[in-house]
């Protein structure tokens, strides 16, 4: 009996320590995994996410704009001053990185005073991947940033020639923000050897388009950078050329909302001078109707062409109906063909008489989004024998009866008429009658359309593209919003005194929204800073006019021991 105790004293013993023993080298795994970035102490799928993208808790209230610029402040100082990021990079990553700097507010207690020095002593001892903020500052969602997370890359210094060809983007002047979908649609750009991705821009150059279109191009379709260069495009420049319109057309019309397959763009200009468009009659309607070279114009209009054929219309016919109705080949009014064909064929609509509706309403037909006979018949309480005997005595009646409403239609007819010349303005920069980004930009633009068309062409007559400044006031339409008289000051200091090109705006648009007072006195210290080689000589506008004055103060007036003293008289000089 005593020998069988002994035995299970020392059996519970031995099992005691071996659980502590489990339990220690599970706090061991955890707190290394922890600090090399990921949870995987567990052995599911589930547990090897990254700490930023498990659920999150932040302590106490909501989370209030001071305790983000604090994170915000706090990530900055670990790019910058701990992993030796450059200013730029470090602060574009701090700044675009908002569900990131949420994670990290939420492994502190947000309750403390100090919540930067909270963080601080936070980075200080769990280092974060790094790849995740930085993606994020490139404009991929989260859902997509946790594909292109790898186990072992922590550091963006781990993957050099990534982060050396997206220093290349830059400064050829992609925007940070665009350069996500480079690397979501074209990652092999990415591990291009040095030289070779700049070769490719400036191989597309080459082809006589300007480098803003460049940039416009490739952003939109990063594609064009794989491989080597695309013919397919270089033939679509090549006919477009013919026009006399290539960057015109490329820098005016391209969308980020669309998607292109060169090989279905040239597809469909060859189409197009098959129905007899050539020269100024194709570049009219190329510049009217520039969504004809979407990705899918082109098989949609043969498929309508298919079916008008069919239906009894002749091959010359069907060329007279494009040549009145160029509208027809658009993706979207096709569409409403298509469906108006086959409502007319489902109530048995005889042959010669939907011919005659296509000939007589076609621009009524392509403007129009019907409902189908069953949800028509429905709702008058009728048969299909019934409706083909109303539309056959009043053919406007196929439109009136089935015709959607359309709210978009009736929020434009409501907008006031003496948004007329704004229209006209907006229209003249490449926004589209009768579309949702019209309404939202008559919005947006703030003034009367000859004082937009005014601030516009000073920007232009400041030396940059037409298609440029077109893409820039899209981007930040209130730049619009400031008199001609302060644009013009503020560009001939940005020139003559701080001896930036007037480019400089394109990327820091908002400068052009800064009290002359502000960018008098930021100049001026920068300069000071600059000429006592104290500050990187390029920094953007953004970053010298744009961020906060207590950072400007800390990493601009306290870099150099005069700093201060200089700054107080900067400020007394120009008050």
């Amino acid at each position: 009996m005593m020998r069988f105790r002994a035995q299970f004293h020392i059996g519970v013993a031995l099992s005691s320590i071996a659980h502590r023993t489990h339990v220690s080298k599970s706090k061991l795994s955890t707190v290394r995994c922890f600090q090399s970035g990921r949870f995987v102490c567990g052995g599911d799928e589930s547990s090897l996410r990254h700490w930023s993208q498990s659920p999150t808790r932040v302590f106490g209230n909501r989370v209030s704009r001071a305790m983000k610029n604090e994170a915000q402040k706090a990530l900055f100082d670990y790019l910058h001053h701990t992993r030796t990021l450059s200013f730029v990079d470090a602060e574009h990553i701090s700044h675009n990185s908002p569900r990131f700097i949420s994670s990290l507010l939420s492994k502190v207690d947000t309750r403390k005073e100090d919540i930067s020095q909270s963080l601080t002593k936070f980075l200080r001892y769990n280092p974060i991947n790094e790849f995740e903020p930085f993606f994020e500052s490139l404009g991929l969602r989260p859902s997509e940033i946790s594909r292109f997370l790898q186990r072992d890359l922590v550091l963006l210094s781990d993957d050099s020639v990534l982060f050396e060809n997206f220093h290349v983007l830059c400064n050829y002047g992609i925007p940070r923000s665009k350069i996500g979908c480079v690397y979501k649609e074209a990652r092999e750009v990415f591990g291009y050897e040095n030289g070779i991705l700049l070769s490719k821009l400036e191989a597309y150059e080459r082809l006589g388009l300007g480098k803003p279109i460049v940039i416009k191009v490739v952003t939109y379709c990063p594609s064009l950078l794989v491989g080597g260069i695309d013919s397919e495009f270089v033939a679509v420049v090549g006919k477009l050329k013919d026009l006399d319109m290539a960057c015109d057309w490329l820098g005016k019309y391209l969308s980020d909302r669309k998607t292109y397959n060169w090989g279905s763009v040239l597809e469909t200009l060859e189409l197009l001078e098959k129905m007899g468009f050539k020269e100024e009659k194709l570049s009219g309607l190329l510049k009217t109707y520039p969504d004809l070279v979407g990705e899918t114009s082109g098989k949609k209009a043969y498929v309508m062409f298919d079916k008008l054929l069919k239906v009894g219309l002749e091959m010359n016919e069907i060329d007279k109906l494009v040549r009145d109705h160029p509208e027809m080949l658009l993706e979207k009014s096709a569409k409403s063909i298509l469906a108006a064909l086959k409502y007319m064929m489902r109530i048995r609509m005889e042959k010669e008489f939907i011919v005659s509706i296509l000939q007589q309403h076609m621009k009524l037909i392509c403007s129009s989004s019907l409902l189908g006979p069953k949800a028509v018949c429905s709702k008058l309480k009728i048969g299909r024998e019934e409706l083909h005997r109303i539309i056959k005595e009043d053919p406007l009646k196929l439109f009136s009866l089935a015709s959607k409403t359309t709210k978009r239609r009736i929020e434009l007819d409501s907008l006031d008429f003496r948004n007329a010349e704004k229209r006209a303005f907006l229209l003249k920069i490449g926004y589209v009658e009768n579309s949702d980004e019209m309404v939202s930009a008559l919005k947006k633009f703030q003034g009367r359309g000859d004082e937009l068309q005014e601030r516009f062409d000073c920007l232009v007559k400041a030396g940059l593209d037409y298609n440029v400044v077109t893409e820039v006031v899209k981007r930040a339409p209130h730049i619009l919003s400031r008199p001609k008289d302060v644009i013009e000051k503020k560009i001939n200091l940005l020139k003559d005194y701080l001896g930036y090109p007037v480019e400089s705006l394109v990327e820091s648009p908002t400068y052009l929204c800064y009290s002359m007072e502000r960018i008098n006195q930021r100049f001026s210290m920068y300069i000071w800073l600059r000429e006592r080689d104290a500050v990187v000589p390029r920094l953007t506008l953004g970053t010298i006019v744009g961020i906060s004055n207590t950072r400007f103060l800390s990493y601009f007036v306290n870099s150099h021991p005069e700093g201060p003293a200089t700054w107080e008289s900067i400020k007394k000089s120009s008050t």
